[in-house]
């Protein structure tokens, strides 16, 4: 690797010294912390304060810090300033409740949280539970920060610019390890992708309303316009009625979204300015097939789908912006030649031929397979080993290829549901109902939702005497929601006398699917919406 880039922080200096004045992150006014701009010098000024604020008091390699920063502007200052000392970063949601906090803060051996004054008793609950946890407002952050102690990390610690939490399909989130190389491949990888989404040297302005704890905007957003001498415009959150004003104050020429944005938008009523804006092209993954089309004709924007995991990074993400797109069909493209491979496997562990389902497999190009892919879970390399398996990265999500080449994704194998971009683990949430006093056996299914791509269900067979009833149900959701982040909360709860289950006695999920799925559909009495509830809990955080 060229020293001139051999860390986040290190690209980021490479390229303020080639484009000083120009801009490297904005927040519109209609956001916390906005209107702001700063420059890729004005920036720098200000990590390297920090740098020097965290190095004063100790914070080095094998540190790790918490970033419960929310989409904020001292989240990209603090991460790189700790990047520019080898530390790591453990960014934190502010949807997370203190319980699932705390665990990320524990398993995660992190050492200092930073956190936003409104954030103060979230990151206080959490804390009670972690020993040698140490607390900072970033609002405070004027050189009197706690003295580093020993890393709770044990070992020599490798090249660890990251640890990210993403559901995992058995239970507690997995810490994914990102090193600096894996964040350095994505912004080459979006560099030089090319096609429909070149990426114009100084002249992009990248809108995104992504949480900056998942990789999508901690990574693939900042890292393409580090590269490219890009501005990020950071949002909050995605607020759909006030989209396409942001969208044009900013001057945004690139969208980053999930499948549930293109489908709000087009719930707007129609405007004759739909079209007047600068967006050169979205890129994102998840457009419901319904709405691909129609979304591109009202607001002319070409929407290039993709697909990728936050164990890949960009060395193993598969994208539309070569070849066909096959809009409406769920394609997703083919995997970037110059870094990685991919194709599709049976039960067996054989290529499956084109039209026959398997699961996607991916790996890097050259002798190693795993080059700027994820560097393992943390504290687990027994999941580690089995996610590689024979020299391919198993995704457990199955797709299909067609004569051409073009890859198509089909579902999860995993037990996991995708809401409105989260990654919800089916098990964890069976986990913290299965406690419920109410409850003799539940299952945790997805099922379609137009707006969110998929909504939580969960299907429970009450202890005897216990009657299915509305005030039951939201009970249930009442008490989850002291352990579960909002949009894991079931949107539904289907009461059943039985759950159909396999030979091993695991729950048979396709059949559940199936069933609730016509349940919901007939309005069946002994299944209840509860989806407003859901919002409740949003609002209270």
């Amino acid at each position: 690797m060229n020293s001139d880039f051999d860390s986040v922080f290190a690209t980021f200096e490479n390229t303020r010294r080639s484009l000083p004045h120009a801009p490297f992150l904005h927040v519109p006014a209609n956001c916390p912390g906005g209107p702001l701009d700063l420059s890729y010098d004005q920036a720098g000024l200000a990590i390297s304060k920090l740098r020097d604020v965290y190095r004063n008091a100790g914070y080095t390699r094998g540190h790790h810090v918490g970033l419960l920063l929310e989409n904020r502007a001292s989240f990209f200052l603090h991460w790189i300033a700790l990047n520019a000392l080898g530390a790591t970063v453990v960014p934190l949601g502010a949807d997370a409740t203190p319980a699932e906090t705390a665990y990320i803060l524990e398993f995660g051996d992190v050492d200092l949280v930073v956190h936003l004054s409104e954030r103060q008793s979230q990151a206080a609950m959490a804390a009670q539970s972690v020993p040698a946890l140490q607390l900072v407002s970033a609002d405070a952050f004027d050189g009197a920060i706690p003295a580093a102690a020993q890393p709770k990390a044990a070992g020599p610690q490798p090249d660890s610019a990251a640890i990210v939490f993403t559901s995992g399909s058995t239970g507690r989130p997995k810490g994914c390890v990102l090193s600096n190389e894996y964040f350095l491949t994505f912004g080459r990888w979006y560099r030089d992708l090319g096609g429909r989404c070149t990426l114009r040297y100084g002249q992009e302005r990248l809108i995104t309303p992504l949480p900056l704890n998942h990789v999508n905007a901690l990574a693939f957003s900042s890292m393409g316009m580090i590269f490219t001498g890009g501005c990020v415009i950071q949002l909050d959150r995605f607020h759909s009625t006030y989209w396409w004003e942001t969208v044009r104050r900013a001057g945004a020429t690139v969208m980053h979204y999930l499948g549930v944005m293109p489908a709000m938008l087009l719930q707007l009523p129609s405007r004759s300015d739909d079209q007047a804006h600068n967006l050169r092209f979205g890129f994102g993954g998840g457009v419901r097939s319904a709405h691909h089309r129609a979304f591109e004709d009202r607001f002319a924007v070409p929407l290039i789908e993709a697909w990728a995991m936050t164990e890949t990074g960009g060395a193993g993400t598969i994208a539309t912006n070569l070849g066909p797109r096959h809009i409406g069909s769920g394609c997703i493209g083919r995997p970037a030649a110059a870094y990685s491979e991919a194709t599709i496997v049976g039960d067996d562990g054989g290529e499956t031929p084109p039209g026959t389902p398997g699961e996607l497999v991916v790996r890097a190009t050259g002798t190693d397979p795993r080059r700027g892919f994820f560097a393992g879970y943390y504290k687990d390399p027994a999941a580690t080993s089995t996610v590689w398996s024979g020299g391919w990265l198993h995704t457990g999500d199955v797709a299909v290829r067609d004569a051409e080449g073009s890859i198509f994704f089909v579902g999860r194998r995993k037990q996991i549901i995708r809401r409105s971009g989260e990654n919800i683990s089916a098990a964890e949430v069976e986990a913290v109902l299965s406690a419920d006093d109410a409850v003799r056996h539940v299952a945790v299914i997805p099922v379609p939702d137009d707006i969110r791509e998929e909504e939580v269900c969960a299907v429970v067979v009450p202890h005897d005497g216990v009657e299915p009833s509305i005030s039951l149900a939201t009970s249930m959701i009442e008490r989850a929601a002291r352990q579960l982040s909002f949009f894991k909360l079931p949107g539904y709860v289907a009461f059943a006398d039985s759950i159909p289950v396999t030979a091993t006695q695991k729950p048979r999920y396709s059949t559940v699917i199936d069933l609730v799925t016509t349940l919901i559909a007939q309005q069946a009495p002994t299944v209840f919406d509860l989806r407003q509830l859901k919002r409740k809990f949003r609002i209270s955080n």
